[in-house]
């Protein structure tokens, strides 16, 4: 059985908190449009694919990089000042690291992990 863990983030300002670059960045409205988009590069290879397509020699890049989970699931919601994500999933946190920080760079803080 795959073992499946509940990220717990927050990102203090959703409204600014962009990727260096822009053609992989967050681009969206609020904690929903985030939620989604960050769902879909953990479901789907083509955050991955876009990302491995500006590399210097994409061919060399490890396909384990883009490794995917179809059933992951995000949540996030505003909560006093900033906004609190939920992410089930069972790809390793060196994933979603990576997915976390094409999307908004680095303004999110892991607060807690724990079996799903």
């Amino acid at each position: 059985m795959i073992s499946r863990n509940h990220y717990y983030l927050s990102v203090a300002n959703l409204a600014h908190a962009r990727g260096s670059e822009p053609s992989l960045s967050y681009d969206g409205a609020g904690p929903g449009d985030f939620a989604a988009a960050l769902q879909e590069s953990l479901r789907s290879p083509i955050l991955f694919e876009r990302w491995r397509a500006l590399q210097p020699d994409p061919a060399e890049i490890d396909p384990a990089l883009g490794a995917t989970d179809a059933q992951a699931e995000v949540r996030a919601q505003v909560a006093d000042l900033h906004v609190d994500v939920d992410v089930v999933t069972s790809l390793p946190m060196s994933l979603l690291r990576q997915r976390l920080n094409w999307l908004i760079g680095a303004d999110w803080q892991l607060h807690d992990v724990r079996a799903a």
